[in-house]
Parts: C-alpha cells; structure tokens; sequence
C-alpha cells in the first residue's frame, strides 16, 4: 500500500512541477494558457506539442519559447491526435508531478495547485479534476456530451470498480515517475480511457487515485470544440480493450518501485 514513508518521501516542498500542452488550431487562446501557467508554484516546465497546427498557432508558440526559457517547444509534422502529443509531451518532462493543460481555455490554470494537492501532500498517484464532483462554475453546454459522458465514466466503472465521476476530464494530473513509464497505445482522445483503465490498474495495487472538483468553461462547435461522435464510439471499444485486454504488466515500461515491491510480494495480484 501507500504507506507513511513514501507519503513522507513525496510530501516536501522540492517538489517541481511539469505541465503539458497539446495544441492544435489554437491561436486565439494558447498565450493566455501559457501566461497563467507561468506562474504556478514550483514549475520546472511547460512542454507544448504543436499537432499539425495550420494556423498561427506554431509562430505563437515559437515566441512564447523565446519569452520564456521554460517552455520547451515539440513539434509534429501532421494532425495525429491529442494521445499522440501527449505521449511526445510526457518524454519531455522531468518534474515529480506532471499535469495535463488544455490549450483552449476550457480549464483554468490557476487551480492546478488545487489539483495537484494530494499528490503534493502524498496521499495520491493520480488526481482526476471533475467537471461533476461538486459544481463550480461551469458553462451550460450539450446534454448529450453530458449523457455521453455520463454514459462512458458509468462503462469504465464496471470494468475498473472505481467510483470515479468524470473520466473524461482534461485535467489529469500524476507522478511523474507513473506518467512517463506508462505504454500509451491508443490514438486520437483515447487517451483518457486509456490512461483510466491503467490507473486503475495500479488502485488495485495499492495506489490511491482522486478526485478534485474544478471549474469548466466548455465551448461549442463554432467556438472550436474538437471532439465527435467517431471518438465516443472509439471510447468504447478502448474501455473494452485496455481493461480486457491489458494488464498491469504490460501497461508500463517500468512499475513505480513502490508497485514493484508490491507485486514481488503478490505476483498472483500483478497479473491482473
């Protein structure tokens, strides 16, 4: 389990903080994001992943890398997907804590230290920030993205026995020792249920995972909203297959020494 050494180990204020942002078409909005990111406590890093953008969204992010030494600047040639920029943002980082910015706006920077406290504190792998969990301010957006939503988190709970509110979230947040070590297999948004059905994997090891409520300021389709129907559907079989298909031995390069003990001690466990 989680146990009061290793809350202790990760509980201290050298701690630093990684923060990854996929950016597609994002012009408008992709200043602002890395503006209020810049002044998080105890950041190490910003990486942004330009995928494929056709807008001036590479110029924007090229000048924000010379305003800030921070910010490091990784660049895809074609559209290939937030899981694919992800995957290349992860390889870039180096903090004890590593979390997923958005670059349109729809999550407010400005509550990552909110975000992240249980890991800060210890007590948590991983911490999911719900748009449900308790109602902050949120825009009234679709009903059926909600119902989807709803629909998909409800599916993912069957299979991984978590109670969790909003897999679908933006806003994830991990060790970094978790996050970079994880096998990333999916494409376009399948990396939220991807990345849940992983997680979970390590809950029943002994790895704790939250949930903190956050605020949600949704955009519609003319606004640039991305995602569709193709990838609801899409969720689906992921839930399927990364929770059927996939154990906890092959969902990572290297286990976290702390699940590696663990499962030394309870190989039957390990193979699940």
């Amino acid at each position: 389990m989680f146990n009061s050494k290793t809350a202790r180990a990760f509980d201290n204020q050298s701690l630093y903080l990684s923060v990854v942002i996929p950016v597609y078409n994002e012009e408008s909005t992709i200043a602002t994001v890395v503006d209020l990111v810049m002044n998080l406590p105890n950041l190490l890093e910003v990486a942004i992943v330009d995928d494929g953008s056709t807008d001036k969204t590479p110029e924007i992010i090229q000048q924000l890398a010379q305003k800030y030494p921070k910010v490091a600047v990784v660049v895809s040639e074609r559209n290939a997907g937030k899981t694919n920029a992800l995957k290349k943002g992860f390889l870039n980082t180096k903090g004890d804590i590593v979390v997923v910015q958005d670059a349109d706006l729809e999550y407010d920077p400005r509550e990552i230290p909110e975000l992240i406290q249980p890991l800060v504190e210890g007590k948590s792998g991983a911490v999911y920030g719900s748009r449900f969990l308790v109602r902050r301010a949120a825009r009234v957006l679709y009903f059926h993205h909600f119902l989807a939503n709803q629909f998909l988190t409800f599916l993912s709970n069957l299979f991984t026995n978590l109670n969790m509110t909003d897999i679908e979230t933006g806003y994830k947040a991990f060790r970094g020792e978790i996050i970079r070590n994880m096998v990333i297999k999916s494409d376009g948004f399948g990396f939220e249920i991807e990345v849940t059905a992983k997680i979970a994997k390590l809950a029943r090891v002994g790895l704790p995972v939250y949930e903190v409520p956050i605020s949600y300021y949704g955009r519609t389709y003319a606004e640039g909203k991305k995602i569709g129907l193709k990838d609801g559907l899409a969720a689906l079989w992921y839930i399927f297959r990364f929770n059927l298909f996939c154990n906890l031995k092959s969902s990572f390069y290297r286990l976290p020494e702390l699940i590696e003990n663990y499962c030394k001690e309870n190989p039957l466990k390990s193979m699940k």
